[in-house]
Protein backbone atom coordinates (compact mmCIF):
# COMPACT_ATOMS: atom_id res chain seq x y z
CA UNK A 1 0.00 0.00 0.00
CA UNK A 2 0.89 3.33 -0.44
CA UNK A 3 0.72 6.58 1.17
CA UNK A 4 1.13 10.33 1.18
CA UNK A 5 2.14 11.93 4.35
CA UNK A 6 1.83 16.06 4.02
CA UNK A 7 4.46 17.03 6.66
CA UNK A 8 3.85 21.00 8.09
CA UNK A 9 4.91 22.59 11.46
CA UNK A 10 1.87 22.48 13.24
CA UNK A 11 0.07 24.92 15.79
CA UNK A 12 -1.46 24.13 19.36
CA UNK A 13 -4.93 22.46 18.84
CA UNK A 14 -5.67 23.91 22.02
CA UNK A 15 -4.47 26.77 24.51
CA UNK A 16 -2.73 24.28 26.40
CA UNK A 17 -0.47 23.20 24.06
CA UNK A 18 0.70 26.78 23.10
CA UNK A 19 3.86 25.99 25.61
CA UNK A 20 4.57 22.83 24.09
CA UNK A 21 4.65 24.35 20.61
CA UNK A 22 7.18 27.31 21.44
CA UNK A 23 9.53 24.30 23.20
CA UNK A 24 9.79 22.27 21.03
CA UNK A 25 10.48 24.64 18.14
CA UNK A 26 13.26 26.70 20.24
CA UNK A 27 14.53 23.43 20.96
CA UNK A 28 14.72 22.63 16.95
CA UNK A 29 18.49 22.92 16.23
CA UNK A 30 17.26 23.98 12.13
CA UNK A 31 15.42 27.04 14.19
CA UNK A 32 17.89 27.68 17.38
CA UNK A 33 21.50 27.23 15.49
CA UNK A 34 23.31 26.78 18.26
CA UNK A 35 25.80 23.56 18.11
CA UNK A 36 25.86 23.00 21.93
CA UNK A 37 22.76 21.19 23.18
CA UNK A 38 22.93 22.43 26.76
CA UNK A 39 22.82 25.55 25.75
CA UNK A 40 20.36 25.53 22.81
CA UNK A 41 18.06 24.03 25.51
CA UNK A 42 18.57 26.87 27.91
CA UNK A 43 18.06 30.02 25.66
CA UNK A 44 14.83 27.83 24.48
CA UNK A 45 13.97 27.76 27.87
CA UNK A 46 14.52 31.39 28.29
CA UNK A 47 12.08 32.55 24.82
CA UNK A 48 9.53 30.33 25.52
CA UNK A 49 8.98 31.39 29.09
CA UNK A 50 9.20 35.12 27.66
CA UNK A 51 6.49 34.46 24.59
CA UNK A 52 4.43 31.89 26.06
CA UNK A 53 1.78 34.44 27.85
CA UNK A 54 1.64 37.14 24.51
CA UNK A 55 1.54 33.58 22.96
CA UNK A 56 -1.58 32.30 24.45
CA UNK A 57 -2.61 35.96 24.57
CA UNK A 58 -2.77 35.77 20.33
CA UNK A 59 -3.92 32.51 20.07
CA UNK A 60 -7.34 33.45 22.38
CA UNK A 61 -7.84 36.01 19.63
CA UNK A 62 -8.33 33.14 16.85
CA UNK A 63 -10.66 30.88 19.30
CA UNK A 64 -8.21 28.87 21.39
CA UNK A 65 -6.02 26.99 18.82
CA UNK A 66 -4.43 27.38 14.92
CA UNK A 67 -6.44 27.66 12.35
CA UNK A 68 -3.70 25.67 10.36
CA UNK A 69 -4.77 22.19 12.03
CA UNK A 70 -8.26 22.74 10.62
CA UNK A 71 -7.35 23.77 6.83
CA UNK A 72 -4.83 20.84 7.00
CA UNK A 73 -7.84 18.42 7.54
CA UNK A 74 -10.20 19.90 5.32
CA UNK A 75 -7.03 19.44 2.49
CA UNK A 76 -6.74 16.15 3.42
CA UNK A 77 -10.29 15.47 3.06
CA UNK A 78 -10.45 17.22 -0.42
CA UNK A 79 -7.16 15.46 -2.00
CA UNK A 80 -8.16 11.65 -0.49
CA UNK A 81 -10.90 12.13 -2.98
CA UNK A 82 -8.93 13.00 -5.54
CA UNK A 83 -6.43 10.54 -5.15
CA UNK A 84 -8.33 7.49 -3.25
CA UNK A 85 -5.69 4.94 -4.25
CA UNK A 86 -3.60 6.76 -1.33
CA UNK A 87 -3.83 6.48 2.07
CA UNK A 88 -3.22 10.58 3.24
CA UNK A 89 -2.27 11.40 6.80
CA UNK A 90 -0.09 14.11 7.93
CA UNK A 91 3.04 14.86 10.52
CA UNK A 92 3.05 18.02 12.41
CA UNK A 93 6.85 18.84 13.83
CA UNK A 94 5.93 20.97 16.80
CA UNK A 95 2.58 19.58 17.82
CA UNK A 96 0.22 16.36 17.55
CA UNK A 97 -0.16 14.41 15.29
CA UNK A 98 3.90 14.26 15.63
CA UNK A 99 5.47 11.87 12.62
CA UNK A 100 5.70 9.03 15.29
CA UNK A 101 1.85 9.55 15.43
CA UNK A 102 1.59 9.02 11.79
CA UNK A 103 4.68 6.48 11.45
CA UNK A 104 2.08 4.29 13.65
CA UNK A 105 -0.71 4.71 11.15
CA UNK A 106 1.48 3.55 8.62
CA UNK A 107 2.66 0.81 9.81
CA UNK A 108 -0.98 -0.50 11.30
CA UNK A 109 -2.13 -0.25 7.23
CA UNK A 110 1.17 -2.28 6.42
CA UNK A 111 2.30 0.78 3.89
CA UNK A 112 5.39 0.03 1.93
CA UNK A 113 5.52 2.88 0.29
CA UNK A 114 5.39 6.99 1.44
CA UNK A 115 5.47 10.17 -0.30
CA UNK A 116 6.31 12.82 2.29
CA UNK A 117 5.22 16.36 0.77
CA UNK A 118 6.32 19.29 3.09
CA UNK A 119 3.78 21.79 2.69
CA UNK A 120 6.71 24.41 2.24
CA UNK A 121 6.67 25.48 -1.29
CA UNK A 122 10.39 26.99 -0.77
CA UNK A 123 13.09 25.41 0.90
CA UNK A 124 14.77 25.74 3.95
CA UNK A 125 16.65 24.50 6.49
CA UNK A 126 14.28 25.67 9.07
CA UNK A 127 11.15 24.19 7.32
CA UNK A 128 11.25 21.25 4.81
CA UNK A 129 14.71 19.62 5.78
CA UNK A 130 13.58 20.18 9.20
CA UNK A 131 10.20 18.46 9.02
CA UNK A 132 11.87 15.73 6.69
CA UNK A 133 14.57 15.03 9.32
CA UNK A 134 12.90 14.73 11.76
CA UNK A 135 10.09 11.78 9.85
CA UNK A 136 13.51 9.71 8.75
CA UNK A 137 14.79 10.38 11.89
CA UNK A 138 12.01 8.62 13.74
CA UNK A 139 11.15 6.32 11.14
CA UNK A 140 14.85 5.04 12.05
CA UNK A 141 14.19 5.44 15.56
CA UNK A 142 10.73 3.41 15.18
CA UNK A 143 12.29 0.82 12.84
CA UNK A 144 10.32 1.83 10.40
CA UNK A 145 11.30 0.58 6.72
CA UNK A 146 9.40 1.79 3.58
CA UNK A 147 10.36 3.07 -0.16
CA UNK A 148 10.26 6.89 0.67
CA UNK A 149 9.94 9.43 -2.11
CA UNK A 150 9.84 13.29 -1.06
CA UNK A 151 9.88 17.20 -2.54
CA UNK A 152 12.25 19.95 -1.44
CA UNK A 153 9.89 22.59 -3.45
CA UNK A 154 6.84 23.25 -5.38
CA UNK A 155 6.82 26.89 -6.10
CA UNK A 156 7.28 26.43 -9.89
CA UNK A 157 4.38 24.10 -10.44
CA UNK A 158 2.17 25.75 -12.81
CA UNK A 159 -1.77 24.94 -11.15
CA UNK A 160 -0.07 26.06 -7.75
CA UNK A 161 0.76 29.53 -9.07
CA UNK A 162 -2.42 29.43 -10.69
CA UNK A 163 -4.63 28.34 -7.03
CA UNK A 164 -2.50 32.09 -5.86
CA UNK A 165 -3.43 33.96 -8.82
CA UNK A 166 -7.30 32.62 -7.95
CA UNK A 167 -6.89 34.10 -3.96
CA UNK A 168 -6.03 36.83 -5.48
CA UNK A 169 -8.53 37.57 -7.64
CA UNK A 170 -11.09 36.66 -4.46
CA UNK A 171 -9.51 39.43 -2.57
CA UNK A 172 -9.63 42.00 -5.51
CA UNK A 173 -13.37 41.67 -6.12
CA UNK A 174 -14.98 44.86 -6.25
CA UNK A 175 -11.56 46.68 -7.17
CA UNK A 176 -9.37 48.45 -9.69
CA UNK A 177 -6.42 46.49 -8.73
CA UNK A 178 -4.18 49.08 -11.05
CA UNK A 179 -5.00 51.52 -7.87
CA UNK A 180 -3.14 48.54 -5.50
CA UNK A 181 0.22 48.05 -4.89
CA UNK A 182 0.80 43.67 -4.34
CA UNK A 183 3.42 43.06 -1.54
CA UNK A 184 4.08 39.37 -1.62
CA UNK A 185 4.60 38.72 2.33
CA UNK A 186 7.35 35.81 3.05
CA UNK A 187 7.93 34.40 6.80
CA UNK A 188 11.58 36.67 7.39
CA UNK A 189 14.83 34.23 8.44
CA UNK A 190 17.92 35.13 10.52
CA UNK A 191 20.48 36.39 7.74
CA UNK A 192 23.38 34.46 9.18
CA UNK A 193 20.79 31.31 8.05
CA UNK A 194 20.96 32.27 4.47
CA UNK A 195 24.50 33.48 4.13
CA UNK A 196 25.46 29.80 5.53
CA UNK A 197 23.43 28.27 1.88
CA UNK A 198 19.44 27.96 2.80
CA UNK A 199 18.23 29.00 -0.53
CA UNK A 200 14.84 29.98 1.10
CA UNK A 201 15.60 33.89 0.23
CA UNK A 202 16.47 32.93 -3.54
CA UNK A 203 13.65 30.76 -4.77
CA UNK A 204 10.82 33.24 -2.82
CA UNK A 205 12.56 36.28 -4.75
CA UNK A 206 12.16 33.56 -7.92
CA UNK A 207 8.48 32.89 -7.08
CA UNK A 208 7.69 36.72 -6.31
CA UNK A 209 9.33 36.98 -10.64
CA UNK A 210 7.22 34.17 -11.59
CA UNK A 211 4.12 35.42 -10.37
CA UNK A 212 4.94 39.29 -11.20
CA UNK A 213 5.41 37.27 -14.87
CA UNK A 214 2.01 35.68 -14.91
CA UNK A 215 0.29 38.52 -13.56
CA UNK A 216 1.60 41.05 -15.70
CA UNK A 217 0.55 44.72 -15.41
CA UNK A 218 -2.76 44.04 -13.11
CA UNK A 219 -1.54 45.79 -10.14
CA UNK A 220 0.31 49.55 -9.28
CA UNK A 221 3.59 47.95 -8.40
CA UNK A 222 5.06 44.63 -6.74
CA UNK A 223 6.97 44.68 -3.40
CA UNK A 224 8.65 41.45 -1.30
CA UNK A 225 8.94 42.12 2.06
CA UNK A 226 8.94 40.07 5.40
CA UNK A 227 7.34 39.53 8.07
CA UNK A 228 7.40 37.20 11.80
CA UNK A 229 10.76 38.64 12.80
CA UNK A 230 11.86 37.86 15.93
CA UNK A 231 14.77 38.73 18.38
CA UNK A 232 17.82 40.88 18.15
CA UNK A 233 19.17 39.10 15.44
CA UNK A 234 19.96 40.93 12.03
CA UNK A 235 16.63 39.34 10.14
CA UNK A 236 15.86 39.77 6.13
CA UNK A 237 14.61 42.92 5.03
CA UNK A 238 12.64 45.19 4.33
CA UNK A 239 10.27 44.13 7.08
CA UNK A 240 6.39 44.23 6.42
CA UNK A 241 6.07 47.25 8.66
CA UNK A 242 9.25 48.94 6.78
CA UNK A 243 7.23 48.09 3.49
CA UNK A 244 3.74 49.82 4.52
CA UNK A 245 5.74 52.76 6.14
CA UNK A 246 7.64 53.92 2.98
CA UNK A 247 4.40 53.07 0.22
CA UNK A 248 3.17 56.52 -1.05
CA UNK A 249 0.03 54.48 -2.26
CA UNK A 250 -2.08 53.99 0.38
CA UNK A 251 -4.05 50.84 -1.05
CA UNK A 252 -2.65 47.50 -0.96
CA UNK A 253 -2.81 44.10 -0.83
CA UNK A 254 -0.95 41.70 0.82
CA UNK A 255 -0.11 38.41 -0.21
CA UNK A 256 1.41 35.39 2.23
CA UNK A 257 3.64 34.13 -0.35
CA UNK A 258 5.47 31.55 1.99
CA UNK A 259 2.45 30.13 3.57
CA UNK A 260 0.16 27.55 2.18
CA UNK A 261 -2.01 27.05 4.82
CA UNK A 262 -3.97 29.95 6.72
CA UNK A 263 -2.37 30.35 10.77
CA UNK A 264 -1.54 32.42 13.03
CA UNK A 265 0.91 34.39 11.10
CA UNK A 266 -1.82 35.06 8.39
CA UNK A 267 -4.84 35.08 10.19
CA UNK A 268 -3.39 37.62 13.33
CA UNK A 269 -0.60 39.04 12.09
CA UNK A 270 -1.50 39.84 8.75
CA UNK A 271 -5.15 40.45 9.47
CA UNK A 272 -5.17 41.86 12.70
CA UNK A 273 -1.80 43.04 13.80
CA UNK A 274 -0.75 44.68 10.69
CA UNK A 275 -4.18 46.28 9.38
CA UNK A 276 -4.32 47.88 13.20
CA UNK A 277 -0.33 48.95 11.59
CA UNK A 278 -1.97 50.21 8.07
CA UNK A 279 -4.90 52.06 9.77
CA UNK A 280 -2.83 54.00 12.15
CA UNK A 281 -0.39 54.26 8.72
CA UNK A 282 -4.15 56.47 7.07
CA UNK A 283 -4.38 53.34 4.31
CA UNK A 284 -7.33 54.12 2.01
CA UNK A 285 -7.36 50.06 1.74
CA UNK A 286 -5.49 47.36 3.45
CA UNK A 287 -6.43 43.94 2.13
CA UNK A 288 -5.41 40.18 2.63
CA UNK A 289 -5.46 37.43 0.95
CA UNK A 290 -6.33 34.04 1.84
CA UNK A 291 -3.34 31.47 1.55
CA UNK A 292 -4.24 28.59 -0.94
CA UNK A 293 -5.70 26.46 1.93
CA UNK A 294 -8.11 23.64 0.42
CA UNK A 295 -8.70 25.34 -2.76
CA UNK A 296 -9.77 22.93 -5.90
CA UNK A 297 -6.91 24.49 -7.77
CA UNK A 298 -4.40 23.55 -5.14
CA UNK A 299 -5.88 20.07 -4.61
CA UNK A 300 -4.96 19.63 -8.21
CA UNK A 301 -1.50 20.70 -8.11
CA UNK A 302 -0.88 19.01 -4.87
CA UNK A 303 -2.16 15.66 -7.32
CA UNK A 304 -0.14 16.89 -10.28
CA UNK A 305 2.94 17.24 -7.58
CA UNK A 306 2.68 13.93 -6.20
CA UNK A 307 2.25 12.07 -9.80
CA UNK A 308 5.50 14.00 -10.77
CA UNK A 309 7.52 12.55 -7.47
Amino acid sequence: MKALVLLNMGGPNNLEEVELFLKNMFNDENILTIKNPLLRRFVAYMITNARKKEARKNYEELGGKSPLNFYTDKLIAKLQKRLPDLYITKAMRYTPPFAKDAIKELVARNVKEVYLLPLYPHYSTTTTKSSLEDFYNTAKGLGFHARFHDIANFYHNRRFNEAIIERLEEASVGIDTKEYDLIFSAHSLPQSIIKRGDPYLYEVTEHVEILKDLLGSRFNEYHLAFQSKLGPVKWLEPSLEETLQKLPNKRVLIYPISFILDNSETEFELHIEYAKIAERLGYADYRVARCVNDSDTFVEALADIYQGM
